[in-house]
Parts: C-alpha cells; sequence; structure tokens
C-alpha cells in the first residue's frame, strides 16, 4: 500500500516557524518527484513548492519565496518543508504529493499519482 502522511502542522503565531515532514513509503521514493499543496478555507489548492527525484532542482510558489525550504532525504523517505516568517495567509491544509510521471530532472504540480491526506497549518495571534 502507498502512504504518504504528512506531520509538523499546528498553531504558530504570525513571524513563526514549523517544519512540515512528508513520510512516503511503499514505492521506491527515488522514482518520484514530490510536491507540498495547500488549501485554505474556501480557497483552490495551489501548488507550493516541489523538488525533484534527486534533489537537485526545487521549485517554489512567488507567495513562499524566501520563507519556505523544500529538502529531501532519500535514504530516509522524507520531504520537509521548512516553513519561516509565517504569516496568517499561509493558514492552510498542507498536502504532499508524489510524481511517478515527471519527464527529465525537474518536478511540477500536475499529474500526481499519489496524495497525503494533510496537516493543519492556523498562523494566529
Amino acid at each position: 500500500q502507498l502512504q504518504l502522511v504528512e506531520s509538523g502542522g499546528g498553531l504558530v503565531q504570525p513571524g513563526g516557524s514549523l517544519r512540515l515532514s512528508c513520510a512516503i513509503s511503499g514505492f521506491t521514493f527515488r522514482s518520484y518527484a514530490i510536491a507540498w499543496f495547500r488549501q485554505a478555507p474556501g480557497k483552490e489548492r495551489e501548488g507550493v513548492s516541489c523538488i525533484s527525484r534527486s534533489g537537485g532542482f526545487t521549485d517554489y510558489a512567488d507567495s513562499v519565496k524566501g520563507r519556505f525550504t523544500i529538502s529531501r532525504d532519500n535514504a530516509k523517505n522524507t520531504v520537509d518543508l521548512q516553513m519561516n516568517s509565517l504569516k496568517p495567509e499561509d493558514t492552510a491544509v498542507y498536502y504532499c504529493a508524489a510524481d511517478r510521471g515527471i519527464v527529465g530532472s525537474g518536478c511540477g504540480y500536475d499529474g500526481m499519482d499519489y496524495w497525503g491526506r494533510g496537516t493543519l497549518v492556523t498562523v494566529s495571534s
């Protein structure tokens, strides 16, 4: 059974930090590019950040660039999202997803094959 399990969400004050982790099991981790998405109440889901199979390529949404950092550990089958300088508008359920079909050495936000169930991040004073 393929599984992606997010952890690390919670309540944090504006300006604070959280580190989300996505633990992945059930398939060859190195075969998949991984992306983080988020969905805020009443809004569509959006791609936040992604990382290539090797970890050599990363991408960030403009809204999080310079504040969030994605990383992967292919030995531990985990992908982390370090979130700094959090803002109330970062409040959302965060999901990780896996993409086997990505062509080349990049990553993206379309055609994800597997999804986690999400973890809630609330940024509020």
